[in-house]
């Protein structure tokens, strides 16, 4: 992936962080099942413990003080990050015993971020289990102020379920796809920072999608220089020209897709492509379905 690629995603996944829709289904899904939730990236050490400490386990907040568990904690995201990537929503053990759930946040095939719940234990847990644990941190080298701090943190922290918690996963999973859906639309929406002859050009192929909108037009449009008008919009929007005009047509496709009386090759030519394979790869690469499978996907969910 190119360093380009690498920003627009790092930007985006911030974007989608911020927005209204992430924050208000955070409050409510932590208020509804008492469980932690961040939207974080793909990098492990980004899973590390930070400040948002609602619900988190106090059990998981003095762990993070010690290294070897620390390190431990990692190596199991990182598992947990390979195996949701593939295999879609996914669930693992720590060393300690806690469950942690991950379900990714896609925009097409690309995975932007993971929504992150869990750190509570499946079954409630006995002194054999703590015992055991001890004796995997090391409890020769423990001091019984520590041990004793461990052990009130470890029995204060939750237990959920199996089957219970398996529905909490698929509330997520129902919200990673709107979220999903939001971050298309972030993707071609102006964030107020760009130069003015951007936001003129934005202005101008929205206006003008189910035209041929070539380079040159755009560029003067923007009152630019062709050359400089790539390297500006590259950089304000993480995108080229190009990709950015076939994400807008998407865009524009699916609101159409949702009118069953419409035709795919009749959405392809108005949204603005010169032939429907044109349509079809570009709807492919960008979504990670075809426009029919798409809309039949949609279509069953209604």
């Amino acid at each position: 992936m190119s360093q380009a690629s690498k920003q627009f995603e790092a930007t985006l996944h911030e974007r989608l962080k911020q927005s209204e829709l992430f924050r208000v289904y955070q409050d409510a899904f932590r208020t509804a099942t008492g469980l932690p939730l961040r939207l974080v990236g793909a990098d492990p050490d980004d899973w590390c413990l930070d400040a948002e400490a609602v619900n988190r386990s106090p059990f998981c907040e003095k762990l993070n003080l010690c290294k070897k568990a620390c390190h431990a904690c990692v190596d199991t995201n990182r598992r947990l990050i390979e195996e949701a990537s593939v295999n879609g929503p996914s669930s693992c053990h720590c060393f300690a015993g806690l469950t942690a759930s991950a379900v990714p946040v896609k925009m097409g095939a690309t995975v932007i971020g993971y929504l992150k719940t869990g750190q509570v234990f499946s079954r409630t847990p006995g002194e054999a289990d703590f015992d055991a644990l001890l004796g995997s941190l090391g409890r020769k080298t423990m001091g019984k102020a520590t041990e004793k701090t461990l052990r009130e943190a470890y029995f204060q922290t939750r237990s959920v379920e199996p089957e219970r918690y398996a529905s909490m996963i698929t509330l997520l999973q129902s919200f990673a796809d709107q979220l999903s859906r939001h971050a298309e639309s972030l993707a071609i929406i102006e964030e107020g920072s760009e130069p003015a002859a951007i936001a003129k050009a934005r202005r101008y192929i929205h206006a003008h999608l189910d035209d041929s909108l070539p380079l040159g037009a755009v560029a003067h449009e923007a009152g630019l220089s062709e050359s400089h008008f790539c390297r500006l919009f590259k950089e304000a929007t993480g995108l080229t020209l190009t990709d950015y005009v076939n994400r807008c047509r998407v865009e524009w496709a699916k609101k159409e897709l949702l009118k069953p009386e419409k035709r795919v090759s009749e959405i392809a030519f108005e949204v603005g492509y010169q032939s429907l394979s044109q349509f079809n790869r570009s709807f492919a690469r960008i979504v990670g379905s075809s426009p029919t499978t798409w809309r039949r996907e949609r279509f069953s969910e209604v």
